[in-house]
């Protein structure tokens, strides 16, 4: 197996810079052991305007199947043209270039190259297109010639291995990445039993690239051996990383939505009218021991008695976090659709084990849909539905982001009806273990007084033809009011028809906006 890395230079870059990326001396020649067998390095020609250096990969097959038993006995092709083979070799043999590391010259790490990628021999299931279609988006100029069986022989027509050629500008340590996943995801094999951790080789390879490759899902499936449960793990959080980058976020920082199991599970603080749990206290005299009702409860409570007043059967839950209200509204049949999403993967994975998705009877689980997304931008899976319902959401968005999460929910999907919880901070002081000036959650970016509640609701409703009714949400305090606010925004159609005609030149602006911020 045979792999060349050309590039070329000038007198004042020389193309042997080529030998500081790879951290191997062009004048010599290299030889490292691999598990396949031994690799070698070396430069068939190395010269101020061009360079290229070789990889070649001389297996020993005896070795395989004595050695760690990695083939069956007996003769067959797969030491010779598993691509399995030759992407682990280079992940070894160029594995500080891989990081994108040069201490002598670490200018060079950073700078896109003129580079020429040559393999002779590469078997490609799918043939010239699947070629195509996986290096082609990532910027190459592809060149992929079927090799005949055997050239005095034209009648017996082409093996299945391909002559490839990339050519294009790019670093050369993403160059290394692309190949390292590529090259066995074209063979659709791998040498090796695949568990848990090539996902996590997968997305530190694929960082920066594979987060938006058009065929991600192939790429995963196939690197992962067609293993579902690894294949459903790595496209999540590609799929949070994604959404990462465009919130302008770290990954962690975004799958907070519920607490790790590792961790204890944050609770709200004791409060004068809830016990050290959260749940409600009544007047001396007045409580009914056989049913205690946490604030979380009357809350949920609270946001279905809204949406059965409005007469939703088509219910989206934005931030559902581990699905506490999914389930409520799935217990009701009134319900027809049920949609959770959320941006965090472990939310969503809590919601599918706390819902029993596996063990949920066919009728519920056609109604039940459970999504990863962000209301950081708009969603076309969005639009269409009766209600909209953001219960503890918004307190955890940036101030200076909130005007895009409110043109998501209510300039581009807009909803029917809307129902939207928060903490009322003036209820604060009752917290009996909250220090002055806290908020309750350590994720919170704010919490709003009763009047700023109302007016930022008010404003959101005038901006996008809703009407907003306010409504109190657990015990209410004569001086301070409820815990918890509750507004509902009941959409005005008159002037949903006018807002129609207006979508697009909004998203346009909208886009424009993006671009210019980005």
């Amino acid at each position: 197996m045979f792999l060349t890395i050309s590039t070329t230079g000038s007198a004042e870059h020389p193309a042997t810079d080529l030998g500081f990326l790879l951290h191997k001396h062009p004048e010599k020649a290299h030889e490292f052991g691999v598990s396949a067998g031994t690799a070698h390095v070396f430069y068939p020609e190395a010269h101020a305007d061009r360079c290229t250096a070789a990889l070649l990969l001389d297996v020993d097959p005896v070795a395989l199947v004595r050695g760690r038993g990695q083939l069956t006995q007996y003769v067959n092709d797969r030491p010779y043209a598993a691509s399995s083979l030759l992407a682990v070799a280079l992940g070894k043999v160029f594995r500080t270039a891989l990081r994108g590391q040069c201490a002598a010259r670490p200018e060079l790490a950073e700078a896109p190259l003129p580079l020429r990628i040559e393999v002779p021999a590469l078997p490609a299931r799918g043939g010239p297109e699947t070629v195509q279609r996986l290096f082609a988006p990532l910027g190459w100029r592809v060149t992929a010639e079927p090799v005949p069986l055997d050239p005095e022989f034209p009648d017996w027509g082409d093996s299945r291995y391909l002559r490839l050629t990339l050519e294009g500008s790019a670093r050369l340590a993403a160059t290394l990445r692309q190949l390292y996943v590529l090259l066995p995801v074209l063979d659709a094999a791998k040498h090796y039993w695949i568990t848990a951790e090539e996902v996590d080789k997968l997305l530190r390879a694929g960082e920066g690239w594979l987060e938006r490759h058009p065929e991600q899902r192939l790429i995963t499936d196939r690197y992962l051996a067609h293993r579902h449960a690894l294949t459903r793990a790595a496209l999540e959080r590609l799929e949070l990383a994604r959404l990462a980058e465009s919130d302008d976020a770290r990954a962690e920082d975004l799958d907070n939505a519920v607490a790790d199991p590792a961790e204890p599970d944050a609770v709200e603080p004791a409060a004068a009218g809830t016990d050290a749990a959260g749940t409600v206290r009544e007047p001396a005299g007045t409580t009914d021991p056989d049913r205690p009702a946490s604030l979380a409860e009357l809350r949920r409570e609270a946001v279905v008695a809204a949406l059965r007043e409005h007469g939703a059967a088509r219910v989206l839950d934005l931030g559902c976090g581990g699905g506490q209200l999914v389930g409520a509204l799935l217990a009701d049949r009134r319900f027809t659709e049920v949609v959770g999403m959320d941006v965090s993967v472990r939310a969503l994975q809590a919601a599918h084990r706390r819902l029993r998705v596996d063990r949920m009877p066919e009728r519920q689980r056609a109604r039940l849909t459970l999504l990863q997304g962000s209301l950081m931008y708009t969603d076309a899976r969005l639009a269409g539905y009766d209600a909209a319902v953001l219960s503890e959401v918004i307190e955890h968005v940036d101030p200076p982001r909130l005007p895009t999460l409110e043109y998501a929910v209510f300039g581009a999907a807009r909803p029917t009806t809307v129902v939207l919880t928060t903490p009322n901070a003036e209820y604060n002081v009752r917290w009996e273990s909250l220090p002055a000036g806290q908020v309750r959650h350590a994720d919170h970016r704010f919490e709003w007084t009763r009047a700023e509640f109302r007016a930022w609701a008010t404003g959101v409703a005038d901006r996008h033809g809703y009407a907003a009714a306010f409504r109190p949400v657990g015990p209410e305090d004569p001086e301070v009011g409820p815990p918890t606010q509750l507004a509902v925004f009941t959409r005005d159609d008159d002037t949903d028809r006018s807002t129609d005609r207006n979508m697009d030149r909004n998203t346009e602006n909208s886009d424009e906006n993006r671009r210019a911020a980005a």
